[in-house]
């Protein structure tokens, strides 16, 4: 009798992958491809929501001809976050590229939001405060810029969703528009506490309810893949929907109980659960991490939009081959000299929130080399989940005693050795590359009542602090300085630039 494994596929920003995965966590076939992210505006960030179906669908075919023995019981998605997608509910056809969870093309109808007044309700009830970076702008961006969009919406003839919902609708061939928890707890349309679409919600951001996908639980069965779409067997069950950061969060809760874990990929994902919706007073977000066996289990959450992705960026300004010619370059320096690297390409995410500051390099003298740079492209990514960490401790009222790690970026030492040192916490980097994919297979398993082996004896690196104290707070205050003079310098540039955004908002242009 062959050995059962999950099929789960991992669609990231930047990358998405597929991996076989035995009940027991063990990989045992993995693939992958790279994903194509285009910038057509200012600000804006696409992706062609075809490319990821058809990533996705080469992928499996990938692996079914590689493993041809391999017994797959389950297919198992866990996904970006925050990117939509809309779609003709008849024929399955995308209207529009993706649009990322990075795009800021929903700016100007967040700052007539704030500017009215609705922050404290819209936080009240999704648990997310207003940024570009959630869905629900998006969506009403969406529908005003097709035509009679949502008249069509209302009449049931377009279907709207997260890359979760996307991927289900074509995996089933368009006989299931669903999502799960943790996805929709992301698209501020969603109320946390009522767990259902918030009617309200949706009536302020001008989406129809309609367009929406059912919601259900993390672990549930969402439907079985079509005939013929993949060489997968027709009645192969689709168990598990989760949010990449949340699959991560639940991998990392099998092997350490009360992690708080750091995903670092493109952006960085601060995640710690906790027994009930938290709202936040320091700038961080009430999520649901997911939903199971009819549990509902939440977390607190700081987003970051340009964290591992700082690396490429700097490696590309100083004409570097890639990030590890930019590590070794910021390995040959003992600092940053005083430099500091703001990457705030597209705003400060949590725990600032700040969408129209820009980008930085400060602190430049005669002796500053571009080792200096790279060194400080590096402590920013630390520097900002240190933010991050200090703001979920002022939430949570308990120090972060350690903080666990996933993402490609993890397996950069100097940047591990950074953030232990910058955040003053020890840093547990599990002996896994996926840990996303390889939690929401661990759901799917526990979802089909497969033996689940613990984790909690699985290997890691512990990377403790050794930057003596004096230095660790002169360079978090030239950091904090940095980010301070960004975002008064924004302020000051866009007070008469929202002024302008109100009016055309508000005359539906």
């Amino acid at each position: 009798m062959r050995n059962p494994v999950i099929l789960a596929v991992d669609q990231g920003t930047t990358n998405t992958k597929a991996l076989l995965v035995s009940p027991a966590g063990e990989v045992i076939l993995s693939r992958s491809r790279a994903m194509q992210v285009t910038y057509p505006e200012p600000g804006w960030a696409e992706q062609s929501a075809s490319d990821i179906w058809e990533a996705v669908a080469a992928l499996i075919v990938e692996l079914v001809a590689a493993a041809p023995d391999a017994e797959i019981v389950s297919l198992a998605l866990s996904n970006q976050r925050e990117t939509i997608v809309l779609w003709d509910a008849r024929t399955g056809e995308p209207l529009a590229p993706a649009i990322l969870w990075q795009c800021r093309r929903s700016e100007a109808r967040c700052a007539a939001l704030r500017e009215a007044g609705h922050e404290e309700m819209i936080v009240a009830r999704s648990g997310l405060g207003i940024d570009p970076l959630f869905p629900a702008a998006k969506i009403g961006w969406l529908l005003s810029s097709l035509p009679n969009g949502r008249q069509r919406a209302a009449r049931g003839e377009l279907r709207c969703g997260t890359i979760d919902s996307w991927l289900l609708w074509k995996l089933t061939n368009g006989a299931v528009h669903a999502t799960d928890y943790s996805n929709a707890s992301r698209t501020q349309l969603f109320n946390i506490d009522t767990l259902c679409w918030d009617p309200a919600l949706a009536a302020l951001f001008d989406v129809p309810l309609a367009l929406l996908p059912d919601v259900r639980g993390s672990d549930s069965r969402f439907g079985t893949v079509a005939t013929g779409l993949t060489p997968l067997p027709a009645d192969t069950p689709i168990h598990a929907l989760m949010g990449d950061s949340h699959a991560a969060l639940f991998y990392h809760s099998a092997t350490q109980a009360g992690a708080t874990k750091v995903t670092i990929g493109t952006g960085s994902s601060i995640m710690t659960a906790t027994p009930r919706s938290v709202r936040s007073a320091h700038g961080l977000s009430s999520t649901i991490a997911w939903h199971r066996s009819g549990t509902t289990q939440y977390a607190l959450e700081g987003n970051i939009a340009i964290s591992g992705h700082a690396a490429a960026f700097a490696a590309n300004l100083l004409g570097l081959a890639d990030e590890a010619a930019l590590t070794a370059l910021a390995a040959s320096v003992p600092d940053s000299g005083g430099v500091v690297f703001l990457p705030a390409l597209v705003g400060l995410g949590a725990p600032h929130w700040c969408s129209e500051a820009r980008g930085a390099i400060s602190g430049l003298s005669l002796g500053t080399r571009p080792a200096h740079i790279a060194r400080a492209a590096l402590e920013a990514i630390a520097l900002q989940i240190a933010d991050v960490v200090t703001a979920m401790e002022a939430d949570l009222g308990s120090v972060v005693p350690q903080i666990a790690v996933d993402g490609g970026a993890t397996r950069n030492a100097l940047l591990m050795q950074l953030l232990a040192d910058l955040t003053a916490r020890p840093v547990v980097r599990p002996h896994v590359a996926e840990a996303s994919a390889l939690g929401v297979a661990r759901l799917a398993a526990e979802a089909i009542g497969l033996s689940v082996p613990a984790l909690h004896g699985t290997m890691v690196d512990r990377i403790t602090p050794v930057m003596p104290t004096d230095e660790r707070q002169r360079i978090r205050a030239g950091w904090q300085a940095a980010v301070a003079d960004a975002v008064h310098r924004s302020q000051g540039r866009h007070a008469n630039e929202n002024g302008a955004i109100l009016k055309e908002v508000q005359a539906g242009r």
